[in-house]
């Protein structure tokens, strides 16, 4: 198959297409994503646009990733943003911290209530996803878990079926430290009471840090266990993104006055971004994933979760990364069982990062997983999966006897390979 550079695709596409204005936002963010993959190479398809245009429907249509719902709720932040959770709640008779009795008497779950006291609260897994996902990029780990065990997963703000975050829609700065707030409302609205594990890939890693240095009674008080994926406590302004150092200080410089134009005629660039979409696929595919033979309906999956994040969000949420520094907030985790996991692959923020945690976390469990790119818990959803069930039975989350296997794979999901 033939391969072209980044720039080059660019061109062909520029020469081809009658930009309109539309077109012409089509087009700045092609440079921008030109730029920001200097060097890459984007496959050239062999078919038509039309018929890839068709493929990604078909992929749409079929594909079963993100389709987990659980009971919906609303947490409210400090500046009055409604933030969308769901909570999974045990089945009856799993035994999974719900007084029932364990899984294979016959007899089923017993509930005792003694002089009007109510059995102890379960231990609920809080998901904080990452920077342009929602929710439902957890959707193999939540199919793993369904059931074992109470889960909430939640929306930051801005993304997914959360409000748009209204202190933002007034042009006030959003940082980490908001996010970590954002967290402690979701966790007071859907787990007011009883232990917490509290899991997050990114930029929902970087918010548990924020909560913690925020918050540090909560962590002493309810926290029995923490798991970091593909995340980082700082220094994502040194972060090459496999660039050559000259291209990635450019980009450096440009990018966020060039995001900022753009989130300010936001429906003209949806449209070209639509336009790109071939583009696009091909970067996000850089930058998601470290293996070769992803599941394509997988792939497909993570272009939707990214694309459905508007330009304006991307925009105001970018500097918070560079300013994000929570490497002091970190002894705060000592205390409780760590997992911290990312992907050998990862340009977004590298497995370094992820050492550097564990540096200063010397009893956590350290995992690099092999050609694994960002999206770790998509790509090898298997390793994740496991690891993470490991820690909930060190914490008491779930039995030893629990039984994830199986699950969370894309083996076992309808129609794939």
């Amino acid at each position: 198959m033939s391969e072209i550079s980044a720039g080059d695709a660019m061109a062909t596409a520029a020469s081809t297409v009658g930009w309109r204005r539309a077109g012409v936002a089509g087009a700045a963010i092609g440079v921008i994503a030109a730029g920001a993959a200097a060097g890459v190479a984007v496959e050239r398809l062999t078919v038509g646009r039309g018929m890839r245009k068709r493929a990604r429907l078909a992929l749409d249509a079929t594909g079963p990733y993100g389709s987990l719902r659980g009971m919906p709720g609303r947490a409210t932040a400090d500046d009055g943003t409604e933030l969308y959770y769901e909570i999974d709640e045990v089945d009856p008779g799993t035994g999974n911290g719900t007084g029932g009795t364990p899984p294979g008497n016959a007899a089923g779950p017993r509930r005792r209530r003694l002089f009007g006291r109510k059995a102890p609260a379960p231990v609920t897994v809080v998901f904080s996803h990452g920077y342009c996902l929602s929710q439902d990029s957890w959707h193999f780990q939540r199919a793993a878990l369904r059931g074992l065990v109470r889960t909430v997963h939640w929306d930051q703000r801005s993304h997914g079926r959360s409000e748009r975050g209204r202190a933002q829609a007034q042009g006030v700065h959003v940082g980490i430290d908001q996010l970590g707030r954002d967290l402690k409302a979701v966790i007071d609205a859907a787990a007011p009471e009883g232990p917490l594990v509290l899991v997050g890939h990114s930029m929902g890693g970087m918010t548990m840090m924020a909560l913690a240095d925020q918050y540090p009674a909560l962590m002493r008080d309810r926290v029995v266990a923490v798991a970091f994926v593909g995340t980082s406590s700082g220094k994502l302004g040194e972060v090459s993104f496999g660039l050559p150092v000259a291209g990635v200080n450019a980009v450096r410089r440009v990018l966020p006055g060039v995001l900022r134009a753009l989130g300010s005629q936001a429906e003209l660039v949806e449209r070209g971004r639509r336009a790109t979409a071939d583009l696009f696929a091909g970067l996000i595919k850089r930058y998601s994933f470290g293996s070769r033979d992803v599941d394509p309906a997988v792939e497909r999956f993570a272009e939707r979760l990214i694309e459905s994040t508007p330009i304006d969000v991307v925009a105001e949420f970018y500097p918070a990364f560079t300013e994000h520094d929570k490497s002091a907030a970190l002894p705060l985790f000592l205390d409780v069982p760590v997992l911290i996991l990312a992907g050998d692959k990862d340009l977004v923020t590298p497995s370094s990062h992820s050492e550097a945690i564990a540096d200063r976390l010397p009893d956590a469990e350290l995992v690099i997983v092999p050609d694994a790119g960002h999206l770790v818990m998509l790509e090898h959803p298997e390793t994740v999966t496991d690891r993470l069930a490991d820690l909930l039975v060190r914490a008491g989350a779930v039995p030893e006897s629990s039984n994830v296997g199986g699950h969370g794979s894309t083996a076992q999901q309808p129609g794939n390979r």
